[in-house]
């Protein structure tokens, strides 16, 4: 798969885009589709030029935009710092909309524009700044560990914020005896047994009032969020998988259940899955993640075999089209704002994050 390093297709004819889609997806994209879409992404890189902008493309993009128009392509933890460091006067962020606020928290002198305001996130939705207030109310001088798939008011509340890649470290970085981890339930869970920790999960009354049984030890205090794409894998599919195929070797992310996580081979962000895949020596494999990803990750390794037995998709990360991304260049659309008092309070979460790695 291209690196984060800079990947300048702005110099690609339309019929030099053409060929590279046909070798990637050929096998499975009509002719006809493939040229329109080699036609859009064209545009779009001259688009990009006449703007002074940079195009930041998350690894749930699908392969017609991840392999064409992103100058930057990674997972949430590369990408961020990409967009810190952007000189460019726009950031278009094909991805989802917390992306694109943490663009801004990092970046505030750039205009950061999402290609479409549905591009939203079932996580980042499960969990508001009042649901952090309440928490810190309740276990007072607690620090507060937010995942970065999260809105921005969600982490100017938080001390600091973490990936998938890195959560683990981050929490270990804390040094306390006791944390808060919020929103992802798996990915806390994930968490708190590869560190050792005891969690708990406050309820909400019927008044409003979160109760929490502390009662019982208790070293991590959790959040009953969910990723609605990880959150359907189950310990069922990869039996019935593995007793189809008994060499494949099953890769999960960190967001799907802690039985899925046990029951596969590896488990790791994005990046580290992508890695692996490119470095691994098995016969065939299979991603317990979004699907787009799956197919960039294929298109990248022809040589190794992945099992095409996913079909769940982000319907919020599937929002991103080159034909939006193209309108959003055209029409500077849809420009993302954060306050500057949200902004100031959640850079230091995120600045935190980006200094452990």
């Amino acid at each position: 798969m291209p690196t984060l390093q800079s990947l300048d297709r702005t110099a690609q004819s339309v019929d030099e885009i053409y060929q590279s889609l046909v070798a990637r997806m050929g096998d499975y994209t009509p002719a006809f589709e493939l040229r329109v879409k080699a036609e859009l992404a064209h545009e779009i890189n001259q688009l990009k030029v006449a703007r002074n902008a940079v195009i930041l493309g998350h690894n749930y993009m699908e392969a017609a935009l991840f392999y064409t128009i992103p100058d930057h392509v990674g997972d949430s933890l590369d990408l961020s710092r990409k967009a810190a460091a952007a000189d460019r006067d726009i950031i278009v962020f094909c991805g989802v909309r917390f992306m694109a606020e943490t663009a801004k928290i990092l970046n505030p002198t750039r205009t950061v524009l999402l290609p479409s305001l549905e591009a939203g996130c079932s996580l980042a939705a499960s969990i508001t700044a009042d649901d952090v207030r309440a928490l810190k109310a309740r276990f007072p001088g607690v620090p507060v560990v937010t995942y970065v798939n999260t809105y921005a008011d969600v982490k100017a509340e938080s001390d600091i914020c973490c990936t998938s890649g890195n959560a683990a470290a981050v929490v270990e970085s804390l040094g306390t005896d006791t944390i808060i981890f919020l929103p992802d339930e798996y990915l806390a869970r994930n968490v708190a047994r590869e560190t050792g920790k005891h969690i708990i999960f406050p309820t909400r009354l019927p008044n409003g009032q979160l109760h929490a049984d502390t009662e019982i030890q208790y070293d991590m205090v959790g959040w009953h969020g969910r990723c609605e794409v990880h959150e359907q894998f189950t310990v069922a599919d990869i039996a019935s998988v593995r007793a189809q195929f008994p060499d494949v070797v099953i890769l999960a992310h960190p967001e799907c259940s802690p039985e899925v996580v046990e029951a596969s081979d590896f488990s790791g962000s994005t990046n580290a899955m992508i890695r692996y895949v490119e470095q691994t020596r098995a016969p065939r494999y299979l991603l317990l993640t979004e699907c787009s990803m799956g197919e960039n990750v294929a298109a990248a390794n022809p040589d190794k075999e992945m099992l095409r037995l996913c079909s769940v998709r982000c319907p919020y990360m599937g929002q991103i089209t080159l034909e939006m991304t193209r309108d959003a260049l055209r029409y500077t659309q849809y420009v993302i704002d954060v306050p500057e008092e949200i902004r100031v309070r959640a850079y230091r979460a995120v600045e935190r994050m980006l200094r452990i790695g």
